[in-house]
């Protein structure tokens, strides 16, 4: 499996973390590039973009002040595939590109990346009261894979907190 890679600038008003890349997503270069996943939907309905990107044009949400990158590079089938040494090297690897890159926002899709990156165990959606890196603003979203039961227009309630802070 390849990896998929980061896009990245400085500077960004949001940069989204997914736990890892999914096979699909390997398969096709792109991240969220499986059908069944609503990380595009949810951005549209959440009016974060113009209009439903596909996961081809992962790459212009550059264009809109947004960027995305993993905690952990290597693809799987599912997040439970990760071992603990990957997480603390992604850890790790994240806690650097964040103070290099410096973005206002940043937005963690899913509970359980926040949780490996910040070794917090209890973590509420939304807007955290302090940031790993000082400086930027930590934001607990919900993963939008197809796997999760939250409805939909839950989460995209969430997301919609993302426009108000930016």
């Amino acid at each position: 499996m390849k990896p998929v890679n980061d896009h990245v600038k400085e500077n960004l008003d949001i940069l989204f973390v997914g736990f890892n890349p999914s096979i699909r997503s390997s398969e096709m270069g792109h991240h969220f590039a499986n059908p069944n996943n609503r990380f595009w939907k949810i951005l549209f309905e959440a009016g974060l973009t113009p209009r439903k990107f596909n996961a081809s044009e992962d790459h212009q949400l550059l264009e809109l002040g947004m960027g995305i990158t993993n905690i952990v590079d290597r693809p799987t089938k599912a997040a439970d595939e990760i071992t603990k040494d990957e997480y603390k090297e992604g850890k790790e690897s994240l806690r650097k590109k964040i103070v290099k890159l410096k973005p206002k926002i940043v937005c963690f899709v899913g509970k359980g990346v926040y949780q490996e990156y910040s070794g917090i165990k209890k973590v509420d959606w939304g807007r955290q009261r302090e940031a790993v890196v000082p400086g930027t603003i930590d934001f607990v979203a919900p993963s939008s894979s197809g796997l999760v039961r939250m409805k939909l227009d839950e989460m995209v309630e969430i997301y919609r907190q993302l426009k108000e802070i930016r």
